[in-house]
């Protein structure tokens, strides 16, 4: 090796890893879509598991993702990602199973195939994005949108009252025999990301076990929804969506203790 090309190698900081696609990044600038992307692809590469990882992508912001993951990639109708990686997965069972979807699909027309796969304990990975909106379709009120937060369809903020209580979905599944693994993350800042990546990796990992579900939810911006800036989003996230959405491991597995 010539020296440049160590000294190049001592200086390198972050390279682009060469399993997402040359195709680029069409979601919002300051979106965490992206760097979850890259999270998941540096996780799969750094495994070795390109070719044995399929994904199940839904309806909303997540059904791109295959245009930017060099994986196998899965379409599903919307709401039903669970239920098609199920079907993945028992008749694969060696691969590695994940679905990537947002808190529109998860949580609200996706529920009972959440709720289900979860308590039956497929070997599944999912990923969950909640920014609280329905960011694809024009930031209508999703089932995670706050108490008091506006929308396009809450104008005057979320009223409890008429509207119900935003669902946490992460609490829920822990509840459930069948989830192995339950954390909540985000990407605002590099630390945060590191928690995040550390998380994913221990998901996939857990596919190994075939213990059950590990569910990682993704606290993220909408800042097109939110109408506001990448940086404001973040601050509003951080002084509104954390508190009730607090990040950290919900349900770590026993034998990990």
């Amino acid at each position: 090796m010539e020296v440049t090309d160590i000294i190049k190698a001592e200086n390198l900081i972050y390279k682009r890893t060469p399993l997402l696609t040359e195709n680029i990044l069409s979601y919002c600038p300051g979106c965490g879509h992206g760097t979850v992307h890259r999270l998941i692809m540096e996780t799969i590469e750094e495994m070795g598991i390109q070719s044995q990882t399929i994904g199940v992508a839904p309806v909303g912001c997540s059904v791109l993702a295959y245009q930017f993951m060099d994986i196998d990639m899965q379409q599903a109708a919307h709401g039903r990602a669970p239920a098609v990686a199920t079907g993945i997965k028992r008749v694969m069972p060696e691969k590695f199973v994940f679905t990537y979807q947002g808190d529109g699909d998860l949580a609200a027309i996706g529920t009972a195939e959440t709720i289900h796969a979860c308590n039956r304990g497929e070997n599944i990975t999912i990923i969950f994005i909640n920014n609280g909106i329905y960011g694809m379709t024009g930031g209508q009120m999703a089932p995670t949108t706050l108490a008091g937060m506006v929308t396009s369809t809450s104008p005057y903020g979320r009223n409890t009252a008429m509207m119900g209580n935003p669902i946490k979905m992460t609490e829920l599944v822990a509840q459930l025999p069948g989830t192995y693994y339950v954390t909540r993350q985000a990407v605002h800042t590099p630390a945060a990301v590191r928690k995040c990546k550390k998380a994913i990796r221990k998901a996939f990992e857990n596919q190994k076990l075939n213990k059950g579900v590990s569910f990682v939810e993704v606290v993220s911006n909408c800042n097109s929804g939110w109408k506001m800036t990448p940086n404001q989003a973040n601050i509003w996230m951080e002084e509104n969506m954390f508190p009730f959405y607090p990040l950290g491991d919900i349900k770590v597995p026993e034998d990990s203790l």
